[in-house]
Order: C-alpha cells, then sequence, then structure tokens
C-alpha cells in the first residue's frame, strides 16, 4: 500500500527557529510578573528570582506592593498601578524595588494590562537592572558613534560574503552610497577591484578565525576612477556571545600617500646606493672606453634597459668643442650596455664609429641646449628623432621601445656629450626621479671622461713627443748585429722617459746607450730628449764613458733636471773590446754562447743630476758570438717579486741556445713584461760580430 499523503488542510510543521542563547534578552535577563487586579502575584519567572532574590514560592500570591516595595514608595506605586490597571494601561520608568537581602535596586520596568477571555484584567511587568540596560545602552550609542563617525572604512559581510553594513568612511572610500553595498555580493558591489584576492582572504578568515591585518590592496573605485589607490585592509571574523559565526568585519584604511612616501624614499635609497657605487665602480682606470663602459653598466638594468655613451667627436682632438644649434652633431660612440640582447641593441651605434645626427634629432637637441631631453611615452612618430635613421627606427619599433631619456654630460659647463637611456623590457616610464639620478650619475661620470680625455690627449702627445726622440731604425753597424724594442706604458699608465740609442762613432766604433729618466709624461719624455740630444754631441767627443757620464751629470745637475740612470758603452769591431759606464742603472746581461748568462758586475755609480761622485769605466771583452743585453727597470720590476727574484728569472730565460736576437726581444717583453705594468720599457740586444781582420770561424 501506498502511504497516504498529508491533506492540503492538515497544519504543515511550525516555521519557527529556535534562537541560540547569547541573544540581546540574554544579556538584559528580563524578567517578568503578572499582578492579578488586586496586585497579588499570580506568574514569577526564573529571571525575576534571579533579579529580586525571591523564589517563585516566595513571591506566587503575595501582594508585590507590600514584598517589593518600600512603605515611603506605597502611595506611588498604588497610583502607578491603577493607571497600568483602568487608565492608560502601560506605564514605563525607573522604580526602587526591594531586593530579598534587604538592598534597594533601581529597576527599569515595562507595565502594561492584560485581558483573559474571562474579561479579568491582569498587569504583565517586565523588568531589568537599571545598571544592566544603561551599561548595554551605553555600549550600543557607542559602537554606533565609533561605526558612523570613524575615518576607517568598516563593513561587516554575512557568511555569504554579502554587505550586511558599511559605515560612511567606506561609502567615501568606495564611491558607493549604503545602498547599493548592502545585500549585494563583494564582487557585485566592487567588481573593478582583486575580488578573487579579496574573496580568498575572507573565506579563509571565516574557515580558521585568524585575522588577517595589513593586507595591502591596490586598484581603483568610483570614488576616484583616474588613479591607482593603495589600501590597508585587515579582516576580523566575527562572532555572538554563543560563539555563532556572524560574518567577517572589514576594515579598510587608505594609505595611498603612506605607500607613495614609502617607495619615495624606498627610490631614494637605491639612487643613493647606486651613486654611491658609481662612485667606486666608475673611473677606476684614464682609459676612456673603459670609463664609459663602467657608466652604461652601472645603469642597466637599474635604470634602463639600454643604455649609451656619445661624446662629441669634436673633444677627442680639440679641447674647446663647440656646437652648432643648426647645422648637424657628429658623434663617436664609446660603450653600449643592455640588460639582454635585443632589436635596441642592434638600433645603438657601434663603439669607436662616428655618426652624425641632424639638429632635430633629441641626442643633438641635448647637447646643443646642455638640458635633459625626456620622453616618457614614445610613440612611433618619436622613433625617427630617437633613432640615428630610418632602419634603426624600425628596430627599436620592434623592440618595443616605450620611454626615453637623455642626459648631456657636462663639465665646467662645457658639453662633453649624452647618456642615451632607453626602456624596453621594464614597463615603467621615466619619471622626474629618473632623470635627477641620471642627471647625478652623468654628473660624476662626465669628470670621470673629461680626466680619461685629457689622459688620453697628454699620453698621445707624450708618446709622440717620446717616439720622435727615439731613433727609428738605428743603421746596421760595422761588427755588430742589434735587436731593439720600445714598449710604451699599458693604458692605464703613464708614458715614462726611457730611451735606448745607437750613435756612429769614427773608425768604425759605435756608442750604445740605454737611459731611463724618473717620472711620467711630457716632462720625463722631454727630459729624455734633451739628455739624448745632450749624450750624442759628448758622443762625438770621442771621449771615455765614464767622462760622457760625468758631463751629462753636471749639465743635468744645472739644468735641475729629473733624476736618470743611464748605461753608456762603447763598442770597437776592431779589438772586440766594448768600455762600459754605469749611472745607476740595472746592470747589463751578458750571455756568451759557451757559458750561462750572467749579470755584469760593473761599478754602479749615481744617477745623472745628482752630483755624487765620480764614475768608472769598465772594460769587457766581447768574442763572436757573445749578446750584451741592456734595458730598463720596466722589463724586470713589479710589485709582486723582489728585484733580485725578477733579475734571476731574466737570466733563466737567456739560457739555453741562443735565439735570433729579433726573436729574444719578443720572448722577454712577452714571458717578463705584464700587459697592467705602468711603466715603459727600453730594450737594446747586440750581438758581436767577426773582429775586424779576423777569419770567421768555422
Amino acid at each position: 500500500m501506498c502511504a497516504a499523503e498529508p491533506s492540503p488542510a492538515e497544519p504543515g510543521p511550525p516555521d519557527g527557529v529556535t534562537s541560540e542563547p547569547g541573544g540581546l534578552l540574554d544579556v538584559l535577563r528580563v524578567a517578568a510578573a503578572v499582578l492579578d487586579g488586586d496586585g497579588r502575584i499570580v506568574l514569577w519567572s526564573p529571571q525575576a528570582e534571579e533579579l529580586l532574590g525571591y523564589s517563585a514560592e516566595e513571591a506566587l500570591g503575595r501582594y508585590a506592593g507590600r514584598l517589593l516595595v518600600h512603605e515611603e514608595n506605597m502611595e506611588l506605586v498604588m497610583q502607578l498601578f491603577a493607571q497600568v490597571m483602568w487608565g492608560d494601561g502601560s506605564w514605563a520608568g525607573v522604580f526602587p524595588v526591594r531586593h530579598k537581602d534587604g538592598s534597594t535596586l533601581q529597576v527599569e520596568f515595562r507595565n502594561m494590562r492584560l485581558l483573559d477571555e474571562h474579561g479579568n484584567v491582569y498587569a504583565l511587568g517586565l523588568a531589568t537592572a537599571q545598571t544592566t540596560l544603561r551599561r548595554v545602552e551605553r555600549d550600543l550609542a557607542l559602537t554606533t558613534r565609533l561605526v558612523s563617525q570613524s575615518p576607517i572604512g568598516l563593513a561587516l559581510v554575512d557568511t555569504d560574503l554579502r554587505y550586511v553594513s558599511v559605515n560612511p568612511a567606506l561609502e567615501r572610500i568606495n564611491g558607493l552610497p549604503a545602498a547599493e553595498h548592502l545585500g549585494r555580493h563583494f564582487r557585485e558591489a566592487l567588481p573593478y577591484l582583486d575580488v578573487e584576492a579579496v574573496e580568498s582572504a575572507m573565506e579563509q578568515v571565516l574557515a580558521t578565525g585568524v585575522p588577517l591585518v595589513d593586507q595591502e590592496s591596490v586598484g581603483r573605485t568610483p570614488a576616484d576612477p583616474d588613479s591607482d589607490h593603495v589600501w590597508s585592509v585587515s579582516y576580523y571574523r566575527l562572532e555572538a556571545g554563543n560563539g555563532k559565526v556572524l560574518g567577517v568585519a572589514v576594515s579598510v584604511v587608505d594609505v595611498t600617500e603612506r605607500h607613495r612616501a614609502t617607495v619615495e624614499a624606498a627610490h631614494a635609497r637605491r639612487s643613493l646606493a647606486l651613486i654611491a657605487e658609481a662612485s667606486l665602480r666608475i673611473g677606476t682606470t684614464l682609459d676612456l672606453d673603459q670609463t664609459a663602459r663602467e657608466l652604461t653598466d652601472m645603469t642597466v638594468p637599474e635604470l634602463a634597459d639600454v643604455a649609451a655613451v656619445v661624446v662629441l667627436d669634436a673633444i677627442l682632438t680639440s679641447s674647446a668643442p663647440a656646437t652648432s644649434p643648426s647645422g648637424p652633431t657628429i658623434f663617436r660612440a664609446l660603450a653600449v650596455s643592455a640588460a639582454s640582447s635585443s632589436e635596441a641593441v642592434a638600433a645603438a651605434d657601434p663603439p669607436g664609429e662616428l655618426a652624425r645626427y641632424d639638429a632635430d634629432r633629441l641626442l643633438a637637441r641635448c647637447v646643443q641646449t646642455g638640458r635633459s631631453v625626456v620622453v616618457p611615452h614614445v610613440q612611433s612618430s618619436d622613433l625617427p628623432s630617437i633613432a640615428g635613421c630610418s632602419e634603426a627606427a624600425d628596430r627599436l619599433a620592434r623592440a618595443g621601445l616605450h620611454s626615453y631619456l637623455a642626459v648631456p654630460l657636462i663639465v665646467g659647463g662645457k658639453v662633453l656629450g649624452a647618456l642615451d637611456l632607453k626602456r624596453t623590457d621594464n614597463p615603467n616610464p621615466f619619471t622626474h626621479d629618473d632623470e635627477a639620478l641620471a642627471v647625478e650619475l652623468a654628473a660624476r661620470a662626465a669628470i670621470c671622461i673629461d680626466n680619461a680625455r685629457w689622459y688620453e690627449s697628454q699620453r698621445h702627445t707624450a708618446l709622440t713627443l717620446q717616439r720622435s726622440l727615439l731613433p727609428e731604425s738605428p743603421e746596421p753597424r760595422p761588427g755588430l748585429e742589434l735587436a731593439y724594442r720600445y714598449q710604451p706604458a699599458s693604458i692605464a699608465g703613464e708614458i715614462g722617459g726611457d730611451w735606448f740609442d745607437v750613435i756612429p762613432l769614427t773608425d768604425d766604433k759605435t756608442a750604445l746607450v740605454v737611459g731611463d729618466v724618473m717620472g711620467s709624461g711630457i716632462n720625463a719624455a722631454a727630459t729624455m730628449g734633451q739628455l739624448r740630444t745632450a749624450t750624442r754631441a759628448f758622443a762625438e767627443l770621442d771621449l771615455d764613458p765614464a767622462q760622457v757620464l760625468h758631463h751629462l751629470d753636471r749639465l743635468a745637475d744645472r739644468m735641475g733636471q729629473l733624476i736618470t740612470t743611464c748605461i753608456y758603452a762603447v763598442y770597437d769591431p776592431r779589438d772586440g773590446v766594448c768600455r762600459i759606464s754605469n749611472a745607476g742603472h740595472l746592470p747589463p746581461a751578458l750571455h756568451r754562447p759557451d757559458q750561462d748568462p750572467e749579470l755584469l758586475d760593473l761599478p754602479a755609480g749615481s744617477p745623472l743630476g745628482v752630483g755624487a761622485g765620480p764614475f768608472q769605466t769598465t772594460t769587457l771583452v766581447l768574442r763572436p758570438g757573445d749578446e750584451l743585453l741592456l734595458y730598463t727597470d720596466g722589463l724586470v720590476e713589479t710589485r709582486e717579486q723582489s728585484i733580485d727574484e725578477r733579475l734571476n728569472a731574466l737570466l733563466a730565460f737567456l739560457t739555453g741556445p741562443q735565439r735570433s736576437l729579433e726573436e729574444t726581444c719578443d720572448v722577454l717583453l712577452y714571458t717578463l713584461r705584464h700587459p697592467w705594468e705602468h711603466d715603459d720599457v727600453a730594450l737594446l740586444i747586440l750581438r758581436a760580430g767577426a773582429v775586424a781582420g779576423e777569419a770567421p770561424a768555422d
């Protein structure tokens, strides 16, 4: 059989929902009592017993006035009772009531008249302690005022993440009235914010009960649709007194200004750190190209994705370059650095090459005006004025160039060139702060570039002078085979005063000189030239080597020239005799074919210009095949090893079968001299031939 369906007329289950304890009525502990028409207590609730101390057995059937009212208030209470029973039918107020323990309790009453089905009249009294009621009222009023007057945005969402309440501050923050919040999901009210992140945070707080405090959120609202704002949002689970979860309380504080200040402070710290690092990394050498590379490397990727340094070609040949405001500008690219290989790198002018920029190009404008040029948001129409040519403009377009900055390199009011910066991968446009940082870096680097430029010019002048004073190609001499080298200091070093000379004398004799002027630069080169000229003049007199050094010493002393060391030797091929005198110079090395190489033990003498005493001449017989090596200290001196160790190394490289003199020069320079040494080298090797009149050896 099938079960019979209930008749539609039959009542269904009750619709009421049981309330859990802990609500407001439970907090107030409202007591209830009913009096009959004579004033006797006929009903007495447990809350009444709790409030007044009388049990139901003690209260029921007794006159309420006699039980609960002091004698002096009896007349007033009778009047109020009559008002409820036969007058207005209700009364509300505070009345002093006697507690069972004898104390007086101020009680808040709500009294009303009741009628039963027989027409009998009763009085219902609802009461709670005045102190309890006032405390709850104050708490509610305080909460309401705090929420409504708080400058912090406050909201309550239920467990379905629907808005239940918002305060005026949140209305202002979101740009929506309360009516457009209430009853709507967060994603419905504010769909333009990061909905997924916010709802995920709310659900997490609902599930765990652990608050999430100071969560940063960024976005735009109808209150300010054109600007991004940053908010600090905190989430708390809201629970009733009985532990029931009511929803999530949300507090929102607009921290845009604080965030901006924090970002600016962080940017300032990064800028200061970058400037401090630049002070250490830019200008480590006096090499122009290296200094430019150090600048571009410093700016990538911290400031730009592609950086280039270009200088006016005129400054490399003139100390006072000028640019025409209307004519083209000729640049020489020095360095290019990039965060990654891209079309933007290929679009840059290759280092070392010249580039011609017309006056309408931004780089030319930057140099001509001496002011930065910034294009925060590059449009396609801007590319022809940024690129060097149409092909480069196409490459920049493919690379995604979106922001451009050019900063002049200025020293003492003179524009040397420019720092060219581009952003392709970094999504942010160049800002005023970026421009200020680039200007600071460029100003510091410009000094280093100018120093390197000046040094290159001075070095080139000194080197030209020095080379012009050295013998270009000594003529072959009778009875001698010669090889020689002059090698200037490294790029990071200085031009010195090292020299050598081969001087033809009468009777087929040959004077051989190697000298080293202390110091560097043009002064040292000029001193070297003067001494070389004087040495040639004294050599023509066919003087003894010691006498030549004596005259050179007096000359150097009178002229106040730089101290100089020197070896002066005269070789006579007729008898194979070599007479040598030393003025404070390193000893020559002698290598005979059948013996180990050795350093000649010559009287050292004092350097020229000191005037400390006479010089001595040593006579040495050179047999055919004997080699004599004259050199300056740049060949052997280093900072890592002692001079004795280096001289032993020199002899070690000479040991073994003899090489050609040219090969010996190359081997010694390659093996003994470090490429980074800061001193120049003069090297002269002679090999004795057959003595005149002798038959050559078989």
